[in-house]
């Protein structure tokens, strides 16, 4: 820890956060040890593995690259607290019925990521499925239940019989 430290506000799933944090310390560790939202992994450290994902003003972002003092006034969103909207309820369903899970480390930045992508309407292909989930690194299943349960929820919130 360095001796900068600084003082923070922004909105964490709906409420209100000030606190005083490291300079350096990073988003997901912040949400992690100061307000104990675990929902977000440490993976990589590097943004490759999107094992930290979380939403910043409506746009997702890697937890471990982002400093907790550069989301001053930010809206910052948390499997947490997409979960508890009900927002992503279909895709947590549909993962759990499609296999798409096993240790869960992973999940909750694929789960973010999905929302991403199905937020934008439409049903993507396949190929756009993966290509979109492709900075989420899953050490378990591997992709192709993934891709399922993504696809599905697709079909079903735009009325496509599979």
């Amino acid at each position: 820890m360095s001796d900068l430290r600084c003082d923070i506000s922004m909105t964490v799933n709906g409420e209100a956060v000030h606190e005083t944090v490291d300079a350096r310390q990073t988003l997901v560790d912040f949400l992690r040890e100061q307000l104990v939202l675990t929902g977000s992994h440490v993976g990589c450290e590097h943004g490759v593995c999107g094992a930290c994902t979380v939403r910043v003003n409506g746009l997702i972002v890697r937890g471990c690259l982002m400093l907790a003092a550069q989301c001053e006034g930010a809206k910052v969103e948390t499997i947490e607290g997409v979960s508890d909207t009900g927002e992503i309820a279909d895709l947590q369903d549909a993962f759990e019925r499609r296999n798409a899970l096993q240790c869960g480390f992973c999940t909750p930045g694929m789960l973010l990521t999905a929302q991403e992508l199905l937020a934008s309407g439409g049903v993507p292909s396949r190929e756009k499925i993966r290509e979109h989930i492709s900075g989420n690194y899953c050490r378990c299943t591997g992709y192709h239940a993934i891709v399922d349960a993504i696809e599905a929820v697709a079909q079903a919130r735009n009325g496509v019989k599979p």
